[in-house]
Formats: structure tokens, sequence, C-alpha cells
């Protein structure tokens, strides 16, 4: 006998109120059914659950015992609950695979009534970030559609079978499997296929195609589903299907208004705004874990004694647990630092024999000179740290803190810092350059992080730092690396970043003989995702921000080969007159705008020149700067330049992405290179423009028929006639409609 927990799908006719229903705190109430633990606000019975009052889907649960070990449903239709979790606000359930399939005895394609699911009225939407509209198949195009709040979204998946061959496990990238991301907010979708494709005259697959929208780490692509078509056999017809949830529709601070109705009842516990559409969550506050909507359901942590963390104090047995953290301190007797040093006995203090005869007038005397010099220096150190506090825009930075409430930027005192890196030990040296040198540290909360030592050039840098630093630190891109905070207190500032461990873009390159293993697509994938964070910062930052040192150097590359622009040391706030475009001239040479160079005003089309060589370093895997190269070879961009003037591209090309990929689409992102290296900025794209051109040349050079067919012939052979729709973009197996006649609104790009 297996247990099942099912989610029950059915109008509640109940008299409960709308408010939200207190737990059933008795021993009637199961939290558990089987190997799944049902955490309140689910529940299963009367009473033993959030009542909201609204909407087809509750949190109210139903436990159910099969004879077959299979789902059954109790009442309508019923979803089968698999997983639970109060910390992400997410819930697992079983989703239905959508199959469609050819029938031979009638030479027809089987019923294709699209299949919908509608989650509106309710405290559940999909969740945009765990899931991924699927589509199995050879030659099958599917759309999945959702209308919610009078809005429509509706976009498309291919997937396409050319030869088994070419087929490989475990690769859902348009052979025979596509992948689709849906966006926030969704309550309801529709799955439908395309009728004018089909595998009916295709020998040596499957007749059946398959969509459905799933759990995007629970699929693993087998290519026996599109040889021999036992995606529902080997899956029982249903995969994990991830929900978010709330536990109320208003934000935190209008449900915190309400306190009958409020659910964060802990007394350590704080509200979170749910990111995926409105309404809000409850979590345990730092240090604390359990049931934030339980009265007393968030307990403390012991960090000393729970094996689940590994012991936090580098000395054994000086770990002592606080309320929401711990500290170590070293035993008596003995002095060190038990975070990250060692503990040590004191040294003995031998008794001083007093000298008959000695005056005590003397020894007053020297007591107060003594207690008087310390005095002394306590007071002129303060005076020293508010000095470089007020003169780096601290007093101006600390008011705008107070202002704006919930940002998170922490101003660190000197202290802390030389704790992290252990007094800025030489060890602990990541990399120095012009604008500083970086330390990695280790704060107290268990951050790995990276501190900058500023080199500051002007007084007008001295000036603006503090404000430029709360503008950084507002800075939320996922291709911008995030600033924690600085320390201002200090001669020369200090920045603090999160670490990122695999080095940067110019040692990926550069560094031995790996940067010829990089992939065509890796590397337009770096400079697109480049791209889109310098126009971030251009067009949409607030107040706009000019990088002023775009290079590879400053180009972070994360496990996943994902970029982050850092190294904001040369940045500059876009200038509101005229006079504000003058600057030092600061930079790397290689990469600087002649422009710049001969003007001294820097300017955003200054970042698209120092981006147009970055670009060069992908497509050629050659130093921005080589000093050992032949005279014309020296400076890359020059050289670059009149090799094409002179039909000799094919010459500095790497020789790894010319045998993987078509030299038409080389050409392509030569020529973006060629125009971001225009010697007037006003012939320079924008970076806006150069991100478009490059997710275009990754579209087409993802896409298996990208080398050989015209975007026109690709069109006709989608959708035939090209008045049905007015746009397709076909891409790595994804197909997205813009057409605003048939969707009802304009594209979701």
């Amino acid at each position: 006998m297996q247990m099942l927990l099912t989610l029950i799908i059915a109008v509640l006719v109940s008299a409960w109120p709308a408010a939200a229903t207190p737990p059933n705190s008795g021993a009637s109430c199961q939290r558990r059914c089987g190997d799944l633990e049902i955490p309140y606000p689910f529940g299963v019975g009367r009473g033993c659950y959030l009542y909201t009052g609204e909407g087809d889907i509750t949190f109210g649960l139903t436990c159910n015992r099969t004879a077959d070990g299979r789902y059954q449903a109790i009442s309508g239709e019923a979803v089968e609950v698999i997983g639970i979790s109060l910390r992400r606000g997410q819930a697992r359930i079983r989703s239905d695979i959508r199959p469609w399939c050819y029938n031979r005895t009638s030479r027809s394609m089987d019923d294709n009534s699209p299949w919908w699911t509608d989650l509106s009225d309710s405290q559940f939407r999909l969740s945009d970030e765990a899931n991924r509209f699927v589509v199995v198949g050879c030659n099958s195009l599917a759309y999945v559609q959702s209308v919610n709040t009078g809005t429509k979204y509706m976009t498309g998946c291919m997937a396409t079978c050319p030869g088994a061959g070419r087929l490989e496990n475990g690769s859902c990238s348009g052979m025979g499997c596509c992948q689709a991301a849906i966006p926030r907010g969704i309550n309801t979708y529709r799955v439908q296929f395309d009728d004018r494709f089909n595998t009916s005259g295709i020998t040596g697959f499957s007749r059946c195609s398959y969509a459905v929208l799933m759990e995007a780490t629970a699929f693993d692509f087998r290519t026996t589903y599109v040889t021999t078509g036992d995606f529902v056999e080997s899956t029982g017809g249903k995969v994990p299907l991830v929900l978010d949830w709330v536990v109320g529709k208003e934000t935190c601070r209008e449900a915190a208004r309400n306190t009958t109705a409020y659910m964060c009842v802990s007394s350590n516990s704080e509200c979170v705004d749910s990111r995926n559409g409105p309404g809000y969550l409850c979590n345990c506050s730092t240090g604390h874990e359990g049931n934030p909507y339980l009265p007393h359901g968030c307990q403390d942590v012991n960090e000393c004694e729970d094996t689940r963390f590994k012991y936090p104090c580098s000395v054994p047995g000086t770990c002592i647990n606080t309320p929401g953290g711990y500290i170590c301190s070293c035993p008596d007797k003995t002095a060190g630092s038990a975070y990250n040093g060692t503990c040590e006995p004191k040294k003995s203090q031998l008794g001083v024999q007093m000298a008959v005869g000695v005056s005590i007038g003397v020894v007053a005397l020297v007591v107060t000179m003594s207690c008087a010099y310390l005095i002394h220096q306590k007071r002129s150190l303060a005076a020293v740290k508010k000095k470089y506090f007020k003169q780096h825009g601290g007093l101006l930075l600390f008011e705008e803190m107070k202002s704006k409430q919930g940002l998170s930027f922490t101003l660190f005192t000197k202290e802390e810092l030389e704790e992290a890196t252990d007094n800025f030990y030489e060890r602990n040296v990541l990399g120095k350059g012009g604008s500083g040198t970086v330390y990695k540290g280790f704060l107290k909360d268990k951050r790995l992080v990276a501190i900058k030592k500023c080199k500051l050039i002007s007084e007008r840098q001295e000036k603006e730092f503090g404000k430029e630093m709360l503008i950084l630190s507002q800075v939320n891109h996922r291709n911008v690396v995030k600033l924690y905070g600085c320390c201002l207190e200090v001669e020369v500032p200090m920045l603090v970043y999160p670490f990122i461990p695999n080095g940067t873009l110019h040692q990926l390159i550069h560094g031995g003989h790996l940067g010829s293993r990089i992939s065509f697509a890796t590397r337009m994938k770096i400079a697109h995702e480049t791209a889109e964070a310098l126009a971030y910062l251009h067009s949409w930052a607030s107040p706009p921000i000019i990088h002023g040192d775009v290079k590879s150097p400053n180009i972070l590359i994360d496990e996943d080969y994902t970029a982050k622009v850092s190294d904001f040391g040369a940045s500059t706030l876009a200038p509101t007159d005229e006079a504000q475009f003058v600057t030092f001239v600061q930079g790397t040479y290689s990469y600087l705008d002649p422009e710049y160079m001969q003007t001294s005003k820097l300017t955003s089309k200054s970042d698209v020149y120092s981006f147009g060589v970055v670009l060069l370093e992908l497509l050629t895997c050659r130093k921005a700067m080589n000093l050992h190269a032949l005279e014309e070879e020296t400076n890359l961009s020059s050289h670059f330049l009149l090799a094409v003037s002179e039909n000799r591209l094919d010459e500095i090309l790497d020789a790894q992405i010319k045998s993987e990929q078509s030299i038409e689409l080389i050409e392509l992102v030569a020529e973006l290179a060629k125009q971001c290296l225009e010697m007037s900025s006003e012939k320079r794209p924008s970076m806006r423009e150069v991100a478009e051109e490059l997710d275009r040349v990754r579209k087409l050079s993802k896409h298996p028929w990208g080398q050989e067919t015209s975007d026109e012939e690709l069109k006709a052979l989608l959708v035939g006639s090209p008045s049905t729709y007015s746009e397709i973009e076909l891409s790595n197996g994804y197909v997205s409609l813009t057409d605003s006649a048939y969707l009802g609104i304009q594209s979701p790009r």
C-alpha cells in the first residue's frame, strides 16, 4: 500500500471566513502522508490548513491510500503532490504529458484539441525559474499559451529530426527535443500542437510527439523517446511540475497592517515579497529554522552543536551559541583569535616588587602620563578616520542609506576587512591593476568576498566616491558583479564584492592552450551577456553609468561560463552637461577609444569601442596588445582593420571557430566589431544595438538549418504564407511568434 497525497482541484463549498484561519494544534491534524511531510499552511482535514476562501485550489490536502499504488482522484480532477518547500514557497506536483500521435489506420493525426490548466484566483502560480516547456518528437511544433489578467502570452518550441544518428542522450537543443522558458506571473496555460508538422512520412521514428510543461531539472532526454516513443511508458505518463505559492496576495507592508490576518506569526520570522506575481511568504530569520507560520515555529539553530554544520570556530571548544548566531571566544587564561587563528596561553605576569623608598607620586605621574598619551592617540586615530570618511563622501552615503530602507549595502570598518584578509596578507592577493589591488577575504557571516583597495586619482573622485558607491550598490543585473559594500574610514577606499573563483575572460582566452578549446557558441554567449550588462548600465541604470575600462581582464567568468562585468574603478556617471564630459584619461591603452584619448571626453561610445576590442579577442584568441609580435600585429584592433581592408580576415581568425562555424556567420561578428571600432563615435552603434545583433547571431549559429537556409526560406518552410504571421524567429529549436493580429498583443520579447 503506497501513501499518495492529492491536492483536490474542486470548488470548496464551505462557510469558513475569508481571513486566515490559525492551524489546529491538536493531535487530530495529520502532518505526514507516507514519506511526505505536510507543514502548515498545508494540511489534511478541516481546520488544519490555511483557508483563503477563494479559487478552486487551496492548501487543503487529502491523503488517500490506493491498493495498486497508483494515483486515484478523490473528487473531481485531482493532482498528486510530491513535495512542499516552506523556504522557497514551492510545491511539486505531477503533470500529465500531452501526446499527439499519427493514426496509421485512418492515415490521420489524433485529436489535437488544446490542453488547459487553470490556477487563476488561487494562491498558486507556475514557477518560471524551475519549469520549462518541453517538446519531444520528430519535426514537431507545439505552443504553450497563457491568458492571465487580460494579457496574452504565447511561445513555441520545435523539435527537428534530420537524422537519427544526430540524436544524443541528455541533449535537448533542437534535435528530437527542445525547451522554452515561460514568463513570471503565469497561472493558466494551454498546450497545442501545430497541425502542419507531424511524423507521418518519416520512417525510423515514433508516430507520436509529446509536449509538457515540467520541472527543468527532472527532465533527462533519451533518444528512445523519439525513435520508439517510450516517453510516456518510462515516466508513467506524469512528470514533476513546480508551483510557486503565497500565503497572501498583498505586499509585506500591506499585510503587516492587518494583524489579524498576517501570517508571519513566529517571533523570529520575516516577511518576503513574492518574485512571481503579487503576494508574500514568510521565512525564519537568519540563524533560525522551522515553520514561520506557527507561533514559536522558528527556533534558534545551535551552530556550535548541530552536526549538519561544520564547526564554525578554528579552535575546538571555543564556540558559544547566541540567538540567531554564535561567537568564538578563547578560554580563560588564553588569548588570540578563535575565529580563524589560535588561542595561546597568556604570558605570566610576574609580580613587581616595589622598591622601598620609590615615591608613590612618581608612579601616579607615570600612570597619568600614559593614560593621557593613550587618550590622545585614540582621539587622533578617530579624527583621521572621520576625516577620511567625510572626504570620501561617507556622510552623504550614510544619509542616503538611512532614507532608503531595505538597501542591501554595508559600510564595513577597517578592522572587519583586516580580519577578513588576515591583515591584507600577501598570499591573499588575487590581482593587481591600475585601479587597485584585490584581496581574497572571508567575512564573519561566512561569505567569501573579493576586497579591492582602490587608487584615487582625482579630487573629484574623492568627493563623489560615496555617492557613486550608493548608485553601484543598486545596480541589479545578472551579468554585473554585485557590490556588497565599502570601507571609507581609510586613506584609500576599499570595495567589497562577491568572490568569483573561475577567473577572468582574459585568463580563459589567453591562459595557455585552454582558449583554443572555447566553442563559438560559448564565445558568443559571453559576448552577448557582456553587451547586455553594458547596455543596462548605459540605458537603464538610474542614473546611467559609463564603465570606462571595458577589457577582458575586467570580465569575470563563473562556473557556468556566465559573464560578470566588474571593476568600476574608472567608471563615471553619465554626464548631464558638457562640462562633465571632460575627465582625466585613464584605462588600458590597447582598449582605449582614440577619440577619448584626443578629447578627454568619456561617453558611452567609449565603452562600445573597448567592447569591440574584446570581441576581436574572442574571434582571434589574440591579445589586445602583443609587444613580441611583428610591428603591424602589435595592436590587435589596427591589425584587424588592416586585414579586413585587404580581405585577409581569414588569416587572423582562430582556427577552431573556422572549423565549427560558417564563415558568413563569423563575418557578421567581424563586421559588428568593425563598426564598434569606428574612429568617430557617432558612427558606432549603441551597446543596446550591439547586444541585439549578438543575440541574432547566437540564434542563427544555434539553429541546425542556419548554415544552409536563408531567413526567408526558414519562414516559408515553417508557416507557408508570410501573411499568416508577421515574424518568425527560429533558434536552437525555439519558435517565437510575434504577430499582434494573431496573439492580440505586441511581441513578448
